[in-house]
């Protein structure tokens, strides 16, 4: 019997990928509302998005493809041979992570580490689901998301390769670092409209070259002396983990500068409907081997949320004092 995909593609999606790519689309419609609503220079910071998803994180993505690291299934829209869903979501938990660290006390220089952290903590209820969302589309089968590697000699979490989690670290913590110098030269120019044009587009070149610079390496696997695979990339695995923690733990401790307002959603909403949507597709698609990680990460994020918005209510805000 035929569905309502039937008629509109010629070869149908599987209903799980497609529920999923049109969710994450919707996602980034919503944070684009939000940075209409709330920022001083919306325009810029749309730039921003548009240059972290075309110029840099599809880039790397189609790079590390052509490199054999990994393949996509079809997606309701393609960059390349990415799906669009993969960066948009990257590019929400950037711009929403600036949004959080914004109201705290955090000083700027340990955010790129902490955003990343939060990347980190999505790919951990993300990724497990996406390989094992196996379908067959026009003839050929494969999942959302396909790791080409040898699970019996390579690192690996679940059939994923250990130093995934940590390069989702590097996407967000070379995307921070670069933002925010190019908008601290946006703030130095006096809010120049030519500076806000060109800056989104130098930074996220920058992050691209940074990502594919050997430095990449050696955060990942402590490359050149260690090769991927081993297991040395369960020791940076904890090292990504710890360091933005304990910055959390020592440089925040739940100090915030201003309370959380209606314009403060996606803060919250983002984070939040991306996991709900892991767990609800796990437990759909009968992957209980995942579930314990699914719902770890996800239970740890939205418990991490809950301490900020609950202490945010409860503490004295520094305008007030």
């Amino acid at each position: 019997m035929k569905t309502i995909l039937d008629y509109i593609f010629l070869e149908p999606f599987p209903s799980d990928w497609l529920i999923q790519d049109i969710f994450a689309i919707l996602l980034t419609l919503f944070v684009l509302v939000f940075i209409i609503r709330r920022e001083k220079h919306p325009a810029v910071v749309i730039l921003e998005m548009a240059a972290f998803v075309f110029l840099y994180a599809s880039i790397y993505e189609n790079a590390a493809i052509v490199m054999g690291l990994y393949s996509y299934g079809r997606s309701l829209v393609m960059i390349g041979f990415v799906p669009a869903s993969v960066p948009l979501i990257e590019a929400c938990v950037l711009i929403t992570g600036i949004w959080f660290l914004e109201k705290t006390r955090v000083p700027q220089w340990v955010w790129a580490p902490i955003i990343g952290l939060f990347g980190m903590m999505q790919d951990f209820s993300l990724d497990p689901l996406a390989i094992r969302q196996i379908h067959t589309v026009g003839e050929v089968t494969s999942g959302r998301w396909n790791w080409l590697i040898n699970p019996a000699s390579d690192a690996n979490i679940l059939r994923i390769p250990v130093f995934n989690f940590p390069g989702w670290m590097l996407i967000m913590l070379y995307a921070t670092i670069c933002l925010l110098i190019g908008r601290w030269w946006y703030k130095k120019s006096g809010f120049r409209p030519l500076v806000g044009y060109l800056y989104p587009m130098i930074s996220m070149i920058a992050s691209l070259l940074l990502m594919i610079s050997p430095l990449s390496n050696f955060l990942l696997w402590m490359g050149p002396f260690f090769q991927k695979g081993q297991s040395i990339e369960w020791v940076m695995l904890a090292f990504h983990l710890l360091v933005p923690c304990v910055l959390l733990i020592f440089l925040w401790r739940g100090k915030m500068t201003s309370r959380f307002t209606v314009n403060d959603l996606p803060i919250f909403i983002v984070p939040t409907a991306l996991h709900l949507s892991d767990i609800l597709f796990t437990v759909l698609g009968g992957y209980m081997e995942i579930l314990w990680i699914v719902l770890l990460a996800s239970v740890l994020q939205t418990a991490f949320l809950l301490f900020a918005w609950f202490n945010n209510r409860q503490t004295p805000m520094a305008e007030n004092q």
